[in-house]
């Protein structure tokens, strides 16, 4: 402990020998670090010191430069604990003027602490918060934290450039372990390795000066992929008497797979309820599908994070009393079920959210937020979400598709990517007929189908929410200049790949231009492409992530007497982003239009960035396209 809190100290000396507090000054900023930023990072040490497979201590001591109000989301400090494996021993923090000068000091009373468990029913997680809400830029804000850690479950990462418009003076990461201790580590975007000191300890040290910022681009892959970064990962590790060691994913698997190990007994009335449910069916899918329901209809989800239960499922008798349960405990209880049924499924570990797809498979460690289970068949594997209440079975819908996912078998853990949806799955197919007069005022009868990803939050807004918030929802989608909706209504589809049909009615008054004789009239009512790519050079590759098809139909009925006297042109192409194409014609009293695109999903090269932005360009004109009416004299 001593030798500990002396090379601690020994640290914080040399930061401060180094760095003294009055070069804090913005004066001292390389101009080329303040153009265009809203902050920068003056100095942060991240240390890490391992002191056996069970324990830690976190420490690390940043100080920021906020240049303007868009900055000011870096002038929070916040940081997580609980009661079981973290806990803040010391927080420490000074308030510094454009100059340098200390304005204040932290003071215990200032730092809020606040439950972090949101909607959970039991968690002990809980977050300190503190701000100085000083609003004279530009100013400085340096947090000085030790952290004690009985994990190594999860280690940190360092990642110095933590968003755009934000650049980096000096930064050090520093992981410090016994000499017989193997970590592992990957770097992103770092020249070289680290400088790595060996004797009694092992230190690691990485380093970085006066990083420029880093355009988060459209499209771009992951943060963690073009910024400098550095991910560290355990060997051996040790978590509430369970110890473990994920040196490879098969390892891994094994310690999560003990966590779960003999938690699948049923109690005898629920497995009377599969056999009623299952013996007389043939059809195994069917089979799935009907325990999957049955578990969909007598629980619920809620999020139960209490010391190793944050990682350790409830077991299935609790569930079956309790009708409830987190992601874990409700993937146990499904696997549960399915044994029973005699139907062999597998636990399986995801990063789920839509924008949040991927972790670094080629690094094993603890990357993981949900858990979901697959059922492996004959031709295919089967994928159940077990915490809603609505999915139909075998489909993931955006938040767990497109990705890795570890499947946790008795043997270990097994990286394999969950269903990725393409853009036949995932459709848009819309008719439109509509009468416009000759005052431009519109009425249309819209009918669409929505399949896959194109329909998940439309989904969950009819699921979740009222009549009146649907109606909210519609009309802020709806881009029209002045409208009114006059009905509309949703019916949902269950199949392995979902659909939802929407039917609307709305009265547009303003819809058409109308000028002496002239009507102008946009065929396109709602397919109308918003996105305008800035042509600049391109530092990136370009990640799509999914894949989809819209198809549209329009007829408009156009008042008696008129004639066509200018019609857009016919626009089509095809590359290796997809295709479009969009017709215009009129048919006597009818304004016809036909609109089809398809993009795909893939990383593409930064130098296909032209193409791109040439795409939307073409579409978003020819999406605007104006047919010009004119009334025949006599």
């Amino acid at each position: 402990m001593f030798k500990s809190l002396l090379y601690t100290l020994l640290l914080q000396l040399t930061a401060l020998t180094v760095f003294p507090q009055d070069d804090y000054s913005v004066n001292k900023i390389d101009p080329a670090l303040t153009a265009g930023a809203c902050a920068v990072k003056r100095y942060e040490l991240v240390r890490f010191e391992i002191k056996d497979p069970g324990s830690a201590v976190y420490y690390y001591k940043s100080a920021v430069t906020i240049l303007n109000e868009n900055g000011e989301d870096h002038a929070w400090w916040q940081e997580g604990y609980d009661d079981k494996f973290t806990t803040i021993r010391s927080v420490d923090a000074i308030l510094y003027d454009a100059t340098g000068k200390k304005i204040r000091s932290l003071k215990k009373a200032d730092i809020s602490d606040v439950s972090g468990a949101e909607s959970n029913l039991a968690d002990d997680f809980r977050v300190k918060r503190h701000n100085f809400h000083y609003k004279i830029y530009p100013y400085t804000v340096e947090y000085e934290v030790e952290i004690k850690k009985d994990q190594l479950m999860f280690m940190p990462s360092w990642m110095p450039v933590e968003d755009e418009d934000y650049t980096v003076e000096k930064s050090i990461f520093e992981i410090v372990c016994p000499s017989s201790y193997n970590i592992r580590y990957k770097s992103y975007r770092y020249d070289g390795e680290p400088v790595i000191q060996t004797g009694k300890e092992k230190i690691y040290r990485w380093e970085v000066k006066n990083v420029a910022a880093v355009k988060r681009e459209f499209a771009s892959p992951e943060w963690q992929r073009i910024t400098p970064t550095v991910v560290v990962g355990a060997t051996n590790f040790e978590i509430a008497g369970f110890k473990g060691n994920m040196s490879n994913w098969k390892e891994f698997g094994k310690f999560i797979y003990g966590l779960k190990q003999n938690r699948d007994k049923l109690p005898v009335d629920i497995k009377t309820t599969v056999h009623e449910l299952t013996d007389n069916v043939t059809d195994v899918k069917k089979k799935i599908e009907l325990l999957y329901n049955y578990m969909q209809q007598n629980t619920r989800y809620i999020s139960i994070q209490l010391g190793i239960g944050g990682w350790q499922p409830f077991d299935a008798e609790y569930v079956a009393q309790k009708k409830y349960g987190d992601c874990k405990a409700l993937t146990n209880y499904m696997f549960s079920l399915l044994k029973e049924a005699g139907i062999k499924s597998v636990y399986s570990l995801v990063k789920a959210g839509e924008y949040s797809r991927y972790i670094h498979e080629e690094f094993s460690s603890q990357q993981f937020n949900h858990v979901i289970l697959s059922v492996p068949l004959q031709r295919d594997t089967m994928w159940l979400e077990c915490t809603s209440q609505t999915l139909p079975a075998g489909y993931l819908s955006g938040f767990t598709c497109n990705r890795y996912a570890l499947m946790i078998a008795e043997d270990g853990g097994y990286l394999v990517r969950t269903p990725s949806y393409n853009f036949q799955d995932n459709r848009q197919i819309r008719k439109v007929n509509a009468t416009v007069d000759e005052t431009g005022k519109l009425n249309a009868n819209i009918v669409t189908e929505y399949t896959g990803l194109q329909q998940d939050n439309l989904f969950e807004m009819i699921n979740g929410n009222s009549k009146k918030e649907q109606l909210e929802y519609l009309k802020k989608e709806i881009d029209l200049p002045s409208y009114d909706i006059t009905s509309f209504d949703y019916k949902t589809k269950p199949s392995h790949i979902p659909a939802i049909a929407e039917k609307i009615n709305l009265v547009a008054e303003n819809y058409a231009q109308v000028s002496g004789t002239r009507i102008f009239i946009q065929p396109n009512l709602l397919s109308k492409t918003g996105l305008k790519l800035k042509d600049e050079e391109r530092q990136h590759d370009i990640d799509l992530m999914f894949e989809y098809r819209d198809v549209d139909s329009v007829e408009i009925v156009i008042p008696i007497g008129f004639t066509p006297e200018a019609m857009p042109q016919q626009v089509a192409f095809t590359n290796k982003f997809g295709q479009y194409k969009i017709t215009y014609a009129v048919d006597g009293a009818k304004v016809l239009m036909t609109r089809l695109f398809e993009r795909r999903a893939g990383r593409f090269p930064a130098s296909d960035y032209k193409e791109l932005v040439k795409m939307y360009a073409e579409m978003y004109k020819a999406d605007r396209g104006k047919i010009v009416l004119v009334k025949k004299e006599g």
